[in-house]
């Protein structure tokens, strides 16, 4: 897809990565300015892990939140671990980037870490797969083309994969369970296993703990269901998903999304997951005097 608001490509993985990788992307996006001119914005919760390789030559720069006007440089190649909560990014230069959304039990398979390790933060894929890590990014910038881009990223991805590897058999249970009915109790009674030893198991697995991972999914559906149709009421969602009433609602998306439903629902932003910020007084003053 590509379009005056940039260039996106995503497709889902061919079959042999499938049980590790929901879907491979590649994208060039635009300077995405804030309502008041700031170039950052929040990255919104999936409950999933990222491996992404930004082949311009800016690294990755996080912010601890709206009002943090010096931030910290990750890298170029990087593994965004599990999250149920928004993280504040830099957007205020154009970046070509390729990288894969991941399933459960990928962090052991590719990167040879438990997904709690990696989960609530940026990780450099250096520190992860050494000498390789620069090496496959200079390999995806050589390909150019983004369709080809994903190939190589595919084969790349491919190659990590041991002969044989599947994820736990009571996680994969689990989250079929969650997938229609998040009763953690059930799920824990399901596998025969103590409450102790299958959160242990989960959070390995997953990064985040099994009640953290169904609030995050719960959050996912209201997204979802405010894509297909942006005019539904917010307590028809918060009902619809599950939430007691709207306040329970509202405390929950503030605690993910950085933001009020309200607010997100006036940025109305492209993309479901990545939201322009606008600068608090006091970060408008600090760009001020930076660039009088």
């Amino acid at each position: 897809m590509s379009n005056d608001a940039g260039m996106f490509v995503k497709r889902d993985p061919r079959p042999r990565l499938r049980p590790f990788v929901k879907s491979l992307w590649a994208t060039a996006g635009p300077v995405q300015l804030g309502a008041d001119g700031t170039c950052r914005e929040r990255v919104l919760p999936t409950g999933d892990m990222h491996v992404v390789f930004r082949l311009s030559d800016r690294p990755l720069r996080l912010f601890d939140d709206e009002d943090d006007a010096t931030g910290q440089t990750v890298g170029v190649a990087l593994v965004g671990g599990a999250r149920s909560a928004c993280y504040v990014r830099d957007v205020s230069q154009p970046i070509c980037s390729v990288g894969a959304q991941l399933h459960a039990g990928a962090a052991r398979v590719l990167f040879g870490v438990p997904a709690d390790e990696l989960a609530e933060r940026h990780v450099s894929l250096e520190a992860l797969w050494g000498r390789d890590a620069e090496l496959c990014r200079e390999q995806l910038f050589d390909v150019g083309i983004p369709e080809r881009q994903l190939d190589a990223l595919e084969s790349l991805l491919a190659a990590r994969l041991p002969v044989v590897r599947s994820l736990h058999p009571a996680v994969a249970e689990a989250l079929a369970r969650f997938a229609t009915l998040p009763d953690v109790g059930a799920a824990v009674k399901a596998t025969g296993y103590s409450h102790r030893r299958f959160i242990a198991l989960f959070v390995g697995e997953m990064g985040l703990t099994p009640k953290r991972f169904c609030r995050v999914l719960r959050f996912q559906r209201v997204l979802d269901r405010l894509a297909a149709d942006p005019s539904v009421p917010w307590i028809d969602l918060a009902l619809d998903a599950g939430y007691s009433d709207q306040s329970h609602f509202n405390r929950d998306f503030r605690e993910f999304a950085g933001i009020t439903p309200g607010e997100y629902r006036h940025v109305s932003p492209r993309l479901l997951h990545h939201v322009p910020v606008s600068a608090s007084p006091r970060l408008r003053g600090s760009i001020s005097s930076k660039t009088a």
